[in-house]
């Protein structure tokens, strides 16, 4: 678990963070949204200590941030950030084993794990493993770049607008990655976004920001039928007039990749027209995905639970 407790941050007499009170559950998809400038950025840095607090603690499982090693800190969560950042001159396998050897792993124990994890996202280590970032896509570099994060096996993982500078087609498919991923590892994945289609289309728990305050904190159903304050009612304006396809979370997706004769649908889609789609195919495919009319049924008995 990581806590908040009364923290502050402050630049000059401009608060960035002003006495946040809040607690991250392990193994939870945490996204912090909000607009630009809200904190959330400085807020993700202040778990690992990339930026340090003015005021109160944060807590890593009991344990004040403070008063351990800063190395071995940082070691131990794994951090993706917007600007892929991979070291050009390493190959793909180089890359994902280097926090593995800087935490003293052995070589057979790092290439086993740079190899499992390829393996595990569907990138062939036979065809990947010997490349260099230069001769992958965007989408290919950043899911290296999550393995990077995640190769030394953390329990946390911070997230920093990893997706942003994707094209649409690479960050849904990168989304639904990463939310699958943390499922199948257990990890606490802390996420910030200023997207907030991305935020519920992920989040386990969602925290709006504005002006270094926290909004509202919440499940993303109950943040959308009770907004706590007026920002976060204007926050979801627009939403609220068009549910999206960036729903597709709630809807329980069963991957299957064998069957090809079912009608591939567009990421674009609204609610309204998956329902239209299904009421004549009554089973559809998105991307890897299948979504049949009983996701949709027990997605909308959901939506409108009060």
């Amino acid at each position: 678990m990581i806590e908040f407790k009364n923290v502050s941050k402050a630049y000059a007499q401009k608060k960035i963070l002003d006495h946040a009170n809040f607690k991250i559950e392990s193994r939870d998809f945490f996204v912090l949204v909000g607009p630009s400038g809200s904190g959330k950025t400085t807020t993700l840095k202040m778990i690992n200590q990339l930026i340090s607090q003015t005021e109160g603690q944060i807590l890593i499982d009991g344990q004040d941030t403070k008063t351990v090693d800063l190395r071995q800190l940082r070691l131990s969560i794994g951090y993706v950030l917007q600007q892929i950042a991979l070291f050009p001159n390493l190959t793909v396998a180089e890359n994902i084993e280097l926090i593995p050897e800087m935490k003293g792993w052995d070589k057979k124990k790092r290439q086993a794990r740079s190899r499992e994890l390829m393996e595990l996202v569907g990138l062939d280590p036979e065809v990947y493993a010997q490349r260099i970032p230069i001769e992958l896509s965007g989408g290919e570099q950043q899911r290296v770049g999550i393995l990077r994060a995640i190769a030394s096996e953390p329990n946390i993982v911070l997230m920093d607008e990893p997706f942003s500078a994707l094209d649409p087609i690479s960050r849904r498919q990168l989304q639904i990655f990463i939310k699958d991923l943390q499922k199948k590892l257990q990890l606490t994945i802390v996420f910030v976004t200023h997207d907030l289609n991305e935020a519920l289309l992920l989040a386990d728990c969602v925290a709006i920001m504005n002006d270094g305050l926290i909004q509202q904190i919440d499940k993303p159903s109950e943040i959308f039928h009770h907004p706590a304050n007026k920002f976060v009612a204007h926050f979801f304006q627009e939403y609220h007039q068009d549910l999206s396809q960036s729903q597709v979370s709630d809807l329980h997706l069963t991957e299957q990749t064998s069957d090809y004769s079912l009608k591939e649908v567009s990421a674009d889609l609204s609610i309204s027209d998956l329902i239209n789609e299904l009421a004549q195919e009554k089973v559809i495919r998105f991307g890897n995905y299948i979504i049949t009319s009983d996701d949709i049924v027990r997605f909308l008995a959901g939506a409108s639970a009060v």
